[in-house]
């Protein structure tokens, strides 16, 4: 961990913040009625995602930050889940948006992974 400036270094938190963004803009055309239940959810989620990997960074252990890292990871599934759920109820009008968040979704999900295994061994 010594070698990283700054968690806004690490690929998984600039990929994070890119998942927050397109999760936001996937929600804009969700039912009005859902905006304190699932979109809020889902924007929850996806927040959770990159401020759990600053904050497991700002720690200054790996294995705390190893613990954030999983914590983050489990956000991430959770706002899979939560778009699977939107995209079942027709809340997702922008099909393309869908399918790049999920994309970003299962690259983050391979980066940490990597990242978390290179945390281990150190």
């Amino acid at each position: 961990m010594s070698s990283i400036k700054s968690y806004k270094d690490l690929l998984i938190w600039q990929k994070g913040v890119e998942i927050v963004v397109s999760s936001y803009k996937l929600t804009k055309t969700f039912p009005q009625d859902e905006l304190y239940a699932l979109t809020s959810q889902i924007k929850r989620a996806a927040i959770s995602i990159p401020s759990n990997i600053a904050e497991g960074y700002g720690r200054n252990t790996d294995k705390s930050f190893s613990h954030f890292i999983d914590i983050s990871r489990g956000s991430l599934y959770e706002l899979e889940t939560q778009l699977l759920i939107a995209k079942e109820l027709d809340f997702i009008q922008d099909t393309d948006m869908f399918n790049y968040v999920i994309g970003l979704i299962n690259e983050e999900s391979k980066m940490i992974n990597a990242f978390n295994n290179s945390l281990s061994k150190s």
